[in-house]
């Protein structure tokens, strides 16, 4: 790295030493950028670098909530404001106990270059809370929905910050904060994206993230191996909204979806995995992916979900969550024969797995490129609510096709221009900061 960036990182390092996820995204991002900012030396007198990579700023909240027994729970709640500068913050809420800042913080920077790449007006944000959805009923999920809008929506609004859904926050979980919204702000606009389509939300939205990965993944294919997905063997990991329709896709373009996962284990169907029953399974029942079993004995359970990444694939799909993939499933993947690597879920590689990717000439997919298709539909969705319109399912997936080709090209060809094609990562990151970059440069110091 340049000596600017060099010892800017080892000031976040000191900083932010118990923020792991943070710090490597900030790693990973700022390598890539090494190049590009060296043909731009008024960076460092701007401190452009360090204004992009703290967040404007960081709401931390309370959220008191009553569950179905009358007792009264404590939950953390969160929203990072990461950056406005080509557009109001957007990005999703999660709800998980995993959930911190250095993780919150981490997909905010992230999104600030994804929701770049779509070329579409939006800033980069990202939120959510500890609490976890698994096992409540409907109505401590609508309780604890409703406390934390109440503290949420003070923060937020359509030309300011719009939420989205992201793990433990789908269609149930919008539908409660955007009534609270309505509530307390007594107002109906587009604060939410991923609404039900009753309420102003889009079709395609529920597919968008899925379908946006394999629409990246056909053109990078095409481009960069002169091939596609047919009779390819996939496998999937994870067995969320993402997974599914990428498995969905892959399928219908051709290719053979042979494992997915949950985190308990995963199941490898040499046949095809039967998307239908995992449907069932995850959407229907919220049950175990252990379940499929029951649909198809001859199918086989492992229970360690990483080693789904042990069986041999020519295209990995991983969508599961953070930080799956390390250096040995890396490893195992490339000494299995995989051709490519596509990421669906935020981040899903360590450094040093997306490192031996890129060194071993795997064509290897970041999700800050891969998996916009869910933000770019969201987008969509903020245009349809301010025109008072609703397009069609084929409209706004022909919609989704062209932007994720068009990052797809841009990033590829911003990797080409910096000495290596196969780095889409250099690629990504350079040509989603590029846009950013230059819009905070023309707005002065914010």
């Amino acid at each position: 790295m340049v000596e600017y960036i060099e010892k800017y990182f080892e000031t976040l390092k000191a900083k932010y030493q118990n923020e792991p996820e943070y710090l490597q995204a900030a790693e990973e991002i700022l390598l890539s950028l090494s190049p590009y900012i060296e043909k731009h030396p008024e960076f460092e007198k701007q401190k452009l670098i360090e204004r992009f990579l703290n967040p404007d700023r960081i709401i931390a909240f309370k959220v008191s909530w009553v569950d179905h027994n009358g007792n009264v729970n404590i939950n953390n709640g969160y929203r990072v404001q990461y950056n406005s500068a080509i557009g109001p913050y957007k990005g999703g809420l999660r709800f998980h106990p995993s959930v911190n800042l250095s993780i919150l913080k981490f997909l905010g920077l992230e999104q600030t270059l994804k929701n770049s790449l779509t070329g579409l007006p939006m800033g980069g944000g990202k939120g959510g809370s500890d609490f976890d959805p698994k096992g409540k009923t409907d109505y401590d999920v609508m309780s604890f929905c409703q406390a934390f809008m109440t503290e949420l929506s003070r923060y937020i609004g359509e030309f300011t910050d719009v939420p989205a859904g992201d793990i433990g926050v789908g269609g149930r979980e919008i539908g409660y904060l955007y009534g609270q919204y309505k509530r307390i702000m007594n107002r109906n606009d587009g604060v939410l994206t991923g609404k039900g389509l009753s309420y102003g939300g889009s079709l395609a939205r529920k597919e968008a993230t899925g379908f946006g990965l394999c629409y990246f993944a056909e053109a990078a294919l095409k481009e960069m191996l002169h091939t596609d997905f047919k009779d390819k063997k996939v496998i999937v990991s994870g067995s969320g909204n993402v997974a599914i329709y990428a498995a969905s896709k892959a399928t219908e373009l051709g290719g053979k979806v042979i494992a997915m996962s949950d985190s308990d284990g995963y199941i490898y169907d040499e046949n095809g995995i039967d998307l239908n029953a995992i449907k069932d399974i995850k959407e229907v029942k919220r049950e175990r992916i252990k379940e499929y079993l029951n649909y198809h004995p001859k199918a086989i359970y492992g229970n360690n979900c990483s080693d789904i990444w042990t069986r041999k694939c020519d295209i990995a799909l991983p969508c599961a969550t953070q930080n799956e993939i390390n250096l040995a499933s890396a490893k195992a993947l490339v000494n299995n024969g995989v051709k490519a690597v596509f990421e669906g879920a935020n981040m899903p590689c360590r450094l040093d797995a997306s490192e031996y990717f890129l060194k071993s000439h795997i064509v290897y997919g970041p999700s800050k490129a891969c998996n916009a298709g869910g933000v770019a539909v969201s987008g969509l969705e903020m245009s349809q609510n301010s025109e008072r319109l609703s397009w069609s399912f084929e409209e706004v997936d022909k919609m989704l096709k062209t932007i994720m080709n068009n990052i797809f090209a841009n990033v590829y060809k911003t990797a080409k221009e910096y000495g290596d094609e196969y780095d889409l990562v250099k690629g990504a990151n350079i040509a989603g900061f590029e846009k950013v970059a230059n819009a905070m440069m023309a707005q002065g110091i914010i």
